[in-house]
């Protein structure tokens, strides 16, 4: 059988599983909530009461009723990417990789003959469908969601133009693979699921905020936070939707140029994938 071959079977299999696993769709609907929320909800409480929520403050009724419009969706559906949506698909990645070894399937898998490298690279890659549907599905719940908006108020319907979308889907993919291979690194690394998940938010929540103030005192702790994953994340994101004003979007920075963080991000995502099946052709999974 073809390296090819093998790797297409076991991405079909590792669908197979993810469409059966409750954990996958409690992840998507848990981030379509807080797409609606943070996206929608509060901005369009804001505008209709007059009185701007945590979210909109400083904003005027034109500039939210704005942010509630079809051509504002490539922003709204990037803004809670780098920090909410990315904690969610390092969850997701951690778990996938984490519970092979919890529940006994890498184990299964390899004691029948199964190579190790297509295993893996077809796990990655069932990971990577579900990123990409994750993107489909949310960038057509936030267009369905502001249409409705836009019908309510009265408004003229403008759509955003499609290289706008482009740019935006393209660098949503950057990010949420980023975090989601991550935390499939990680589930690798500790052949299990709980300290994985823990370690993975941990960081991407607490750990890089923390340097990234400490970095505004010692000069190399900024340059070390300059490549860090959150970072990259949030300036890749910050390029395109913008920081605002005081303390914008949480996670959404303007630390290093878009492109510089663009090809950081590709980076990790390729390192990922690398250690994770170096790590398994290397180690007993008993």
């Amino acid at each position: 059988m073809s390296t090819l071959t093998a790797t297409t079977r076991s991405t079909r299999a590792e669908l197979m599983r993810l469409r059966a696993w409750p954990a996958v769709w409690i992840t998507l609907g848990a981030w379509l909530l807080l797409s609606l929320m943070f996206g929608y909800l509060f901005t369009y409480l804001s505008y209709t009461s007059g009185t701007p929520t945590f979210a909109d403050e400083g904003t005027t009724q034109a500039q939210q009723l704005a942010q509630l419009m079809p051509a504002a969706v490539p922003d709204v559906f990037l803004q809670g990417m780098p920090m909410f949506g990315g904690a969610l698909m390092m969850v997701l990645g951690a778990l996938v990789a984490g519970n092979g070894y919890g529940w006994g399937t890498w184990k299964t898998v390899f004691s029948q003959g199964v190579r190790r490298t297509p295993a893996v690279v077809g796990s990655a890659a069932a990971l990577t469908v579900f990123v990409l549907a994750t993107l489909v599905v949310t960038l057509a719940f936030d267009m369905g969601v502001s249409l409705v908006i836009t019908a309510t108020e009265g408004q003229d319907v403008v759509m955003p133009s499609l290289g706008s979308v482009a740019e935006a889907f393209g660098a949503g993919f950057l990010v949420l693979e980023m975090w989601a291979v991550l935390g499939f690194a990680l589930g690798t690394i500790a052949r299990g699921p709980a300290l994985s998940v823990g370690l993975g938010l941990v960081w991407a929540l607490v750990v890089e905020n923390l340097l990234r103030g400490v970095g505004q005192l010692l000069g190399w702790v900024e340059s070390l936070t300059e490549v860090l994953p959150g970072t990259s994340a949030g300036s890749l994101i910050g390029s395109i939707v913008g920081t605002g004003d005081g303390d914008g979007t949480p996670g959404v920075l303007d630390t290093v140029p878009g492109d510089r963080a663009a090809l950081t991000v590709a980076v990790y995502v390729v390192l990922a994938v690398v250690v994770s099946v170096v790590l398994v052709r290397r180690r007993d999974v008993a």
